[in-house]
């Protein structure tokens, strides 16, 4: 043999597998280690990216994996609510600690001190689901509804055969009491911000890597055979609490979380990187994303699950025909775009005036 090049595939060369492809031809998998079939029961959390992939997973014929069902008054209005969006209504989560921190928190292995927020008219607001409509009335219904919350995640972790997650960013706002972390800094979303109270973290690949592998062995001590799925958001972040400029703290976080994966991936068996972000974000790419260079066109989320059906999805569909998929704006200009604004908790970071 030459060298290691001259007998490589023809996915390791740039010219083969990138320069002579269209955009929507780059097709990043080599070696999925497992696949999905319609009775595979697949879970979804993670940024609003990750919400594409529920989509999309309906559209060839599997139903995700949902065990937090609506009340019976508000049945019509489920999604509404936040039913369904994910596997149990737990909202965006952005980080691997926010993801173990949940799993503790339903097996009661890590009780918060952050008591609920109160809201404007007085409603009771989970700090940890703070876009959760209308809060709760009561302390009582504030608690009932955890209850039902938490069993219906552990009812998750103890059936899923795949758990798809998106890691979404490595700014983060934690109480300095305990360490708990919120989806969003307090007194945006809703709260009140004391810095006495609350901390910003900007987490490293270290971090990222403990919060992973954390999970990955709280999981399979209730599901041992659980797969895992991690992907990383293309979507930039909407502002940053670094002090620095949007831009590189965008470039770190996305490349912390894509380091960090890697490494979680080549450690643990049945546990598989999907390159959404390469795919939107690569050389390749195109023009993927809105005029407002953050939002991703359907064209973009298109191009992800041809290669996710492809790679991943068995006998489920003709993926080409996926019609295209809403993504997670920032501006409200039809219903489909309000209606995903609510769910994204990040927006609320940026302060811009109409």
């Amino acid at each position: 043999m030459k060298n290691p090049y001259a007998s490589a595939p023809q996915h390791a060369f740039w010219s083969r597998a990138i320069s002579r492809k269209a955009s929507d031809e780059v097709d990043p998998v080599v070696a999925p280690s497992f696949r999905i079939s319609p009775k595979t029961k697949v879970a979804t959390a993670g940024s609003c990216f990750a919400q594409h992939i529920a989509k999309h997973l309906r559209k060839v014929g599997i139903n995700p994996l949902v065990t937090e069902r609506p009340h019976a008054e508000v049945v019509r209005f489920a999604e509404d609510f936040h039913y369904g969006v994910y596997t149990a209504r737990y909202g965006n989560i952005y980080s691997g600690r926010q993801l173990v921190q949940l799993f503790e928190r339903a097996y009661g292995a890590f009780v918060p001190e952050e008591q609920p927020w109160r809201g404007k008219g007085g409603e009771y607001i989970d700090p940890f689901r703070p876009l959760i409509p209308a809060g709760f009335a009561t302390i009582r219904e504030f608690e009932r509804d955890r209850e039902r919350h938490f069993a219906a995640i552990r009812e998750m972790f103890e059936t899923l055969d795949v758990m798809v997650f998106t890691l979404g960013l490595t700014e983060t706002w934690a109480s300095r009491a305990d360490g708990a972390v919120f989806p969003s800094c307090p007194g945006s979303v809703a709260g009140v911000w004391d810095p006495d109270k609350y901390v910003f973290v900007n987490q490293s690949v270290t971090d990222v890597v403990a919060d992973l592998t954390r999970f990955i062995a709280r999981l399979r001590t209730v599901n041992p055979d659980a797969k895992v799925l991690l992907t990383v958001s293309p979507v930039p972040l909407v502002a940053t609490a670094t002090g620095g400029h949007v831009l590189p703290a965008t470039v770190y976080s996305k490349s912390v979380l894509r380091v960090a994966a890697q490494q979680v991936v080549d450690v643990h068996e049945n546990v598989d990187y999907f390159p959404s972000y390469e795919i939107i974000t690569g050389p390749h790419a195109g023009a993927y994303f809105e005029d407002d260079r953050r939002n991703v066109r359907s064209a973009g989320v298109e191009a992800v699950m041809k290669v996710f059906g492809r790679q991943y999805v068995d006998a489920a569909g003709v993926v080409e025909d996926v019609a295209p998929l809403d993504q997670c704006p920032s501006s409200d200009t039809d219903l489909a775009s309000r209606e995903m604004d609510v769910i994204c908790d990040e927006l609320f970071h940026d302060y811009e005036e109409p």
